[in-house]
């Protein structure tokens, strides 16, 4: 059945002991989860992370008492609103949860999930398409990161237009084809370290307990991370997504290393953030520019997340950066960067300034995105009770 009037029509509700909240599960990119129209939540950001946790499961490993899937990749939420400034037709809250923590994290971007805000904001009534394509500029809450969003709006049989979610086009890590969602990055440097390399150098030498001195690039345009070649922790950087969270000695190099890298990178204590992302880099081996594995930050990730996908390829155009040392070569001033990863490959093209080719003016890339669910996600009246007690005796 169509979505389109899911958070337009409804309000959060009393439900006997519970309390239901209007909401869409989607994919977006190779991640899920619940999506909700941001004037249907508490207003207090704390009762709202309350309300997000127990509608995820959280803190429980496997989130049985809640959507979520008992992995970072499937703990994710989005949170949906009209745009309140001049320019910004939509403004979305990426929100990260742990299985087993007990905080709602906004402080980094999820590309993958921002392919689904669009097609989410046209399901909800947010966005009115009045043409067989429909583009929205989406500003991310967390950052600040602006980008411009495109998905195809055909007129359905009953003369409405709807999100076409059918199509061509393929991404590695999920099956099958999809129409495409094309996302163009406006200006994604410094999205949490402040600059596109925080220390102002494409490579450091930090020295990390335990292993010495290792040469990174620590590098954020739209995702902090630390770039490594996998060689120097001891690994090939092929190794597949369940050998490297078996490898309890690599991770603890790899740990180590991040909590250097951050404090490097002026993130201070990062050991309860989930970021900078960790990024394992090696020569291509399947006709891409560079082989990763990323960490998001203690679990590898099946494939990339989109904006780690866009900042391990700007540091491919990078000189002297250590990308750049094992990656095939790129040039031209619209390079199309393919970064191979666990699942396949992600191509990111890049837009380079011709007087400073070393500077990133945008990224375009492609995903999809898909509806799974849509209805009411039910929490805990003892989390949370949407009725006024004004409203007691008519509730």
């Amino acid at each position: 059945m169509p979505a389109e009037a899911v958070a337009r029509t409804r309000v959060a509700r009393r439900h006997g002991s519970q309390t239901a909240i209007p909401c869409l599960f989607m994919r977006g990119g190779t991640s899920r989860g619940p999506f909700f129209d941001a004037r249907l939540l508490p207003e207090d950001t704390g009762l709202r992370d309350a309300v997000l946790l127990a509608a995820m499961g959280s803190p429980d490993p496997r989130q049985i008492d809640g959507v979520g899937g008992g992995h970072p990749l499937t703990s994710k939420i989005g949170v949906v609103r009209p745009g309140t400034e001049p320019g910004v037709d939509v403004e979305w809250t990426f929100v990260q949860v742990q299985p087993g923590g007990d905080t709602a994290d906004t402080s980094s971007n999820c590309g993958n999930m921002l392919a689904a805000v669009l097609p989410f904001a046209v399901e909800s009534g947010m966005v009115v398409p009045d043409a067989d394509r429909t583009t929205a500029r989406v500003r991310t809450g967390n950052t600040g990161m602006v980008a411009e969003i495109t998905v195809a709006t055909p007129e359905g049989p009953d003369g409405k237009r709807y999100v076409d979610y059918q199509g061509q086009a393929r991404i590695d890590g999920v099956p099958g084809t999809a129409a495409p969602v094309e996302i163009g990055f406006l200006d994604t440097a410094g999205s949490v370290a402040g600059s596109l390399l925080p220390t102002g150098r494409t490579r450091d030498t930090v020295e990390v307990p335990g292993t010495g001195a290792v040469d990174v690039t620590l590098i954020d345009n739209g995702q902090p991370l630390v770039i490594v070649e996998a060689g120097r922790l001891g690994a090939t950087g092929y190794e597949t997504p369940a050998q490297i969270d078996a490898d309890d000695r690599l991770k603890a190099r790899v740990e180590a290393l991040r909590l250097v890298c951050g404090e490097a990178m002026g993130l201070g204590d990062v050991t309860e953030k989930n970021y900078p992302k960790m990024t394992l880099v090696a020569p291509p081996r399947h006709g891409g520019t560079l082989s990763t594995r990323s960490l998001i930050p203690r679990v590898c990730h099946q494939s990339i997340g989109v904006l780690a996908a866009v900042t391990a390829a700007t540091a491919c155009v990078l000189e002297g950066s250590v990308a750049r040392d094992v990656a095939a070569a790129v040039s031209g001033t619209e390079p199309t960067v393919s970064v191979e990863h666990p699942s396949g490959e992600f191509s990111v093209t890049l837009g380079l300034d011709p007087d400073d080719p070393q500077r990133v003016t945008r990224s375009a890339l492609l995903r999809t995105a898909r509806p799974i669910m849509a209805g009411d996600l039910f929490v805990p009246r003892s989390v949370w009770d949407p009725v006024p007690a004004t409203q007691e005796n008519t509730a």
